[in-house]
């Protein structure tokens, strides 16, 4: 398989970050910027704040020492999966107006929940490997065109070609056979659309699925069950995501092409896209459209799914009139998508981070786990990170070193790597030469 053989256009948008008042912020892209700044400098130079005191940002400062503390180790995870990132703020000191306006939106848009019911280590991981541990990293490239067309089809193709691999769609996992005494699943039963029962013999078994997915293997599947490491999935959970597209019947000047949005409902983030814009006039997806195509995607939405299909699109396109103004109020709705995802997301609560698989099961020799939701040190994120942990998982089952065709993670900038490694000296001396002794932030705090 060679996805670098794909031929793929990539662009650079900044960000618009929105309120019901209108735009609060508008992000960068770092790498077009022509005076390279120290991480955390450069977000607070370049990141146009437009209603935010400066007293505000500054309020922001003590969280630099859970930065300079959170190092992506377990001991780390452990310590900062207890407590909210919203308690920790709190407890540094930042100010309300700042966490609400800055913080919690990037929550809300990254985490998929809001900060109050997220894991501050989930949150600092996140927050780090996106913002402040390679600011390029937060200069998203979107695809020219639609992803599934562009990248997966002509993967799934290449794959299809080789002849010795079968897709199964539309197919049910019902249970899996484990040999008892070898702890090893032997084959997998399952289910077409259909009605079909099919069964697969197994030599290694990967469940590259997210937490809901694990939750229901474990409830559904007694046969794993069995075994108490893997039945601590049944803690992890999903939090729900509503994706809208409509298209309208005029086009619409949108300022900034990708936009994160806040405040429209309690708890619920927000993001609005202007298709039309990133795929391109001739992608089919829009080349088809008399005017505007603009994605509105909801999270954190449960009570938002329960809604009809026809309220959904009335509730977007008044959020849509709310942002855009009186040009988009004046443009009606001529079709119009709607997607329901339940769970559809990790929810990386408070706590969560015990219940989460390794890479391979210590129970069941055969069975290995990959995606963002695996405990893994490479300290990638969300997308990053459920490509890098199903390259780990491929180089396990081959037997190669773990990161084998892995790229490393960048280097800590000077200032950050002084300020993680005087933070590791203080924890010595208070642990008497071991840091693991040494009472946290988190303790402090608490």
């Amino acid at each position: 398989m060679n996805i670098h053989s794909f031929t793929l256009t990539l662009v650079h948008y900044l960000t618009g970050q929105w309120s019901p008042r209108g735009l609060e912020a508008v992000w960068p892209v770092y790498r077009n910027q022509t005076l390279p700044l120290p991480t955390g400098l450069a977000q607070a130079a370049y990141t146009q704040f437009l209603g935010l005191p400066a007293v505000d940002l500054l309020s922001a400062l003590p969280l630099a020492a859970a930065f300079c503390e959170f190092d992506d180790s377990v001991a780390a995870w452990e310590r900062y999966d207890q407590v909210s990132f919203r308690d920790l703020c709190v407890k540094l000191g930042v100010s309300k107006r700042c966490y609400k306006e800055a913080f919690e939106p990037m929550i809300l848009t990254g985490l998929f929940a809001p900060g109050a019911e997220c894991s501050a280590a989930a949150a600092l991981g996140m927050a780090y490997f996106f913002v402040l541990q390679s600011q390029t990293a937060f200069d998203v490239q979107w695809c020219r065109g639609n992803i599934g067309d562009v990248i997966f089809k002509p993967w799934v193709e290449q794959m299809k070609q080789q002849g010795n691999i079968k897709f199964e769609c539309s197919t049910r996992v019902t249970r899996f056979d484990i040999d008892s005494d070898k702890h090893k699943i032997g084959s997998i039963q399952a289910k077409r659309a259909d009605g079909e029962n099919i069964t697969f013999q197994a030599d290694e078994v990967i469940l590259a699925v997210g937490a809901k997915a694990l939750n229901s293997f474990v409830r559904y599947c007694p046969e794993l069950a069995v075994y108490p490491e893997l039945r601590r999935f049944a803690n992890l959970r999903g939090t729900s995501v509503l994706a809208t597209r409509l298209f309208l019947n005029k086009n619409i000047t949108i300022p900034y092409s990708a936009n994160a949005c806040w405040g429209f409902d309690a708890g619920v983030g927000m993001t609005m896209f202007d298709i039309r814009a990133l795929h391109g006039d001739q992608s089919p997806t829009v080349s088809s459209s008399p005017g505007a195509v603009i994605e509105i995607d909801y999270y954190h939405a449960a009570d938002i799914l329960a809604m009809s299909d026809d309220a959904i699109v009335t509730k977007a396109k008044n959020d849509l009139d709310n942002l855009l103004g009186i040009k988009c109020q004046q443009a009606s709705v001529v079709d119009a998508a709607v997607v329901r995802l339940p769970e559809g997301v990790n929810w990386y609560y408070p706590g969560s981070y015990k219940y989460m698989p390794d890479l391979k099961s210590n129970s069941v020799n055969n069975l290995y786990f990959a995606g963002d939701i695996v405990r893994t040190r490479h300290g990638s994120w969300s997308q990053e990170k459920a490509f890098v942990t199903g390259v780990q998982v491929a180089n396990l089952v081959l037997k190669r070193q773990l990161d084998h065709g892995i790229l490393p993670m960048t280097a800590d900038e000077p200032h950050v790597k002084l300020g993680r490694d005087l933070v590791a000296t203080a924890r010595e001396i208070l642990g008497g030469r071991k840091s693991s002794r040494a009472p946290s932030l988190v303790d402090f705090l608490w």
